[in-house]
C-alpha cells in the first residue's frame, strides 16, 4: 500500500491567501507528514522561515498562471525564489510561444533547468493540458524532457479543467523514466489521487491534502 503523504504537495495559490493561511498550510502538512507545501512567490521567505529544520519541501510557482512573461522575468523570479528558500520551482510553459511553433519554450526550459540545477533545485514545467490536444501534450512532454525538466506538471488549477487520468497515462507513455509527472488541478479525493498515481503521477498538487491523507 502506497503512503499517499509522500506524493502530496499541499497547495494554496488563491489570490486571497494571507499569512495565517501560510501558517495553516504548514501546520496541516506537519500534522499529516505531507511531502511539501506550494505557496506563491511572495510568501516563500515566510514559509521557509516557518518550516525551519523540518523535512517539508517548499515549492513555488514561476510565470504563474499564464506563462507568457518574458524569459528574463521568469529567470529573475526563479533567482529570487531560490534566494528566499524554495526547493522546487513549478514554471508555466509559454503556451503562446508553443502554439506558435517557436523554439523559444525549449530554450527557456533549458535555461531555467540550468539555473535550478546549479543550485540543486528541482524544475517542474506546467504544460496546462486543458489547452492542448493529445498530439500537443506529447510534443510538450518531449520538449520538457529534452530541455532538462525534472517533472512535467498537468495544470495550474486556473484552467477550465485540471488533471485527467488519460492525460497522465499519455504523458507517462512518452516521458523517459527519469522525468516525473505532477498531477494537479481539481484533485479533491483520495480516490482521484490514487487513480492519478496508478496512471503514472509521482506527485499530487492539491489544496485538500489533509483530507486525502485522512481518507486513505
Amino acid at each position: 500500500m502506497r503512503n499517499i503523504q509522500n506524493y502530496i504537495e499541499h497547495t494554496n495559490l488563491k489570490p486571497t491567501i494571507t499569512s495565517e493561511d501560510i501558517e495553516m498550510l504548514l501546520n496541516e502538512a506537519q500534522e499529516n507528514n505531507i511531502f511539501g507545501i506550494c505557496v506563491p512567490p511572495f510568501w516563500v521567505k515566510k514559509a521557509k522561515r516557518d518550516i525551519g529544520k523540518t523535512n517539508i519541501k517548499l515549492i513555488t510557482v514561476i510565470g504563474f498562471p499564464l506563462g507568457y512573461q518574458m524569459s528574463q522575468t521568469k529567470e529573475a523570479e526563479a533567482i529570487q525564489a531560490i534566494k528566499d528558500g524554495a526547493d522546487e520551482l513549478d514554471m508555466v510553459l509559454n503556451i503562446s510561444a508553443f502554439k506558435s511553433k517557436m523554439m523559444w519554450p525549449k530554450i527557456e526550459i533549458a535555461k531555467m533547468g540550468k539555473l535550478a540545477h546549479e543550485k540543486n533545485k528541482i524544475l517542474k514545467v506546467i504544460i496546462e493540458t486543458a489547452y492542448l490536444s493529445k498530439s500537443e501534450i506529447i510534443e510538450a512532454c518531449k520538449i520538457c524532457a529534452d530541455a532538462g525538466a525534472d517533472f512535467v506538471k498537468t495544470s495550474t488549477g486556473f484552467a477550465p479543467e485540471g488533471a485527467k487520468v488519460e492525460h497522465v497515462e499519455l504523458m507517462r507513455s512518452v516521458l523517459p523514466d527519469h522525468v516525473g509527472i505532477k498531477a494537479s488541478g481539481g484533485i479533491k479525493t483520495y480516490e482521484q489521487a490514487m487513480q492519478l498515481i496508478e496512471a503514472g503521477a509521482e506527485r499530487i498538487g492539491t489544496s485538500t491534502g489533509p483530507a486525502i491523507c485522512l481518507n486513505q
